[in-house]
């Protein structure tokens, strides 16, 4: 199941241009100093928004914040598996999470 999940979570990061793919044992990624997108030891996906958006989308999407080791990841949503399925819509979240953490300030 963890293999099938990092294989998706590559496949979907490949799709992007901008970033790449970081992280032996924990795959993330990151930009600006900001970590964005993470696949946990669960094989469950989360993606940093805004705190507006990240609401938005928790109701749009009926999902639930993002954990991981048992933590609630602050920012992150969880992206489902029906999420997971639409690789168009996950490619167009993940983008959309890069330019919210390059709005940073610099870690």
């Amino acid at each position: 199941m963890w293999e099938e999940k990092l294989a998706l979570y590559d496949k979907i990061v490949r799709m992007c241009p901008r970033f790449e793919r970081k992280g032996k044992t924990v795959p993330y990624t990151s930009a600006n100093g900001h970590m964005f997108s993470i696949l946990n030891k669960d094989g469950e996906v989360g993606i940093r928004f805004s705190e507006g958006t990240k609401k938005k989308y928790l109701e749009k999407y009926k999902t639930t914040a993002f954990k991981s080791h048992g933590a609630t990841m602050r920012g992150y949503t969880l992206i489902t598996d029906k999420m997971l399925a639409d690789l168009k819509l996950v490619v167009t979240l993940l983008d959309e999470s890069y330019d919210y953490v390059m709005s940073l300030d610099h870690k």
